[in-house]
């Protein structure tokens, strides 16, 4: 049976062995709905594009205004919402703050996902 596009059960039938399993590895509410918003920072391409900049180095607001053609400003205001969210960390050194990324975890979630699309492009050729 399809409905909307969406192939789904011809008949109602529960899987209580299945169910249980579920429910008992369902995070609580409080982190799933931290992970969404998680997620919804990488949902920026000018915040994306930052972390590939800090994927190759540690760099400062300058070097990644001029590296991504932007302004200090812009760059600025996406490296607090990525500051604010754990994913990246600053030092300063004289009168420069440099920028890299917080931790490997980091580096993971965007090497996953880029993996991810790239699998997808290729399986519709």
């Amino acid at each position: 049976m399809e409905k909307n596009g969406i192939e789904c059960c011809d008949a109602q039938e529960l899987h209580p062995d299945l169910l249980t399993i579920v429910n008992e590895q369902m995070p609580p509410e409080e982190e799933l709905y931290n992970l969404a918003e998680l997620f919804k920072i990488f949902g920026d391409s000018t915040r994306i594009r930052i972390l590939f900049v800090l994927f190759e180095a540690e760099v400062c607001v300058c070097d990644l205004a001029h590296a991504l053609n932007m302004t200090q400003s812009a760059i600025s205001h996406q490296l607090r919402i990525l500051k604010q969210n754990k994913l990246v960390k600053n030092r300063r050194e004289g009168k420069s703050i440099f920028y890299s990324l917080a931790d490997d975890h980091v580096r993971t979630i965007i090497a996953q996902g880029l993996e991810h699309i790239e699998e997808e492009g290729n399986d519709r050729l």
